[in-house]
């Protein structure tokens, strides 16, 4: 449904990425490389795209620890909790969502135009569909996990 919402051919909204994100903490790095390649797979099957989609995501799953150590203390970091709004407060999940999704598009998006030429479209194309990208994930994290949060009450 989301490839279809390709706006001006700028605006390209990936939220698939969104499921690598939310991985728990303590999730084995082996798999999810795994899983970050057979849901960039699967979407390349749909989109019709060799292979851009599960390079991406497989990279983006392969810097995740990085980042979500470099963002998250280790203290603050429980055993099986996912990197939401709720576990860790807004700023550090949009800071670490931010920088996984910029990484990810411009890998996805540089990737698919393979060329220099348009070095700074493919780079204006990567940092507007990444800001839509950010604030998708972040409306839907907010939304739905406080959504989820009181209903447990």
């Amino acid at each position: 449904m989301l490839n279809h919402m390709n706006i001006s051919g700028y605006l390209n909204p990936l939220l698939y990425i969104m499921f690598i994100l939310l991985l728990p903490f303590d999730f084995s790095r082996p798999w999810s490389l795994v899983l970050a390649f057979l849901l960039g797979y699967s979407v390349d099957l749909f989109s019709g795209t060799p292979g851009m989609h599960a390079a991406a995501t497989v990279f983006v799953a392969f810097l995740r620890p990085f980042f979500l150590n470099a963002i998250v203390k280790r203290e603050d970091d429980e055993i099986d909790a996912e990197p939401t709004v709720q576990n860790l407060g807004f700023r550090k999940v949009l800071s670490f969502n931010a920088i996984m999704v910029i990484i990810h598009h411009l890998v996805f998006f540089y990737i698919e135009a393979f060329r220099l030429s348009e070095f700074f479209a493919t780079l204006w194309r990567s940092v507007l569909s990444s800001i839509f990208t950010i604030i998708f994930i972040m409306l839907i994290q907010v939304l739905f996990f406080s959504w989820q949060k009181k209903r447990k009450l």
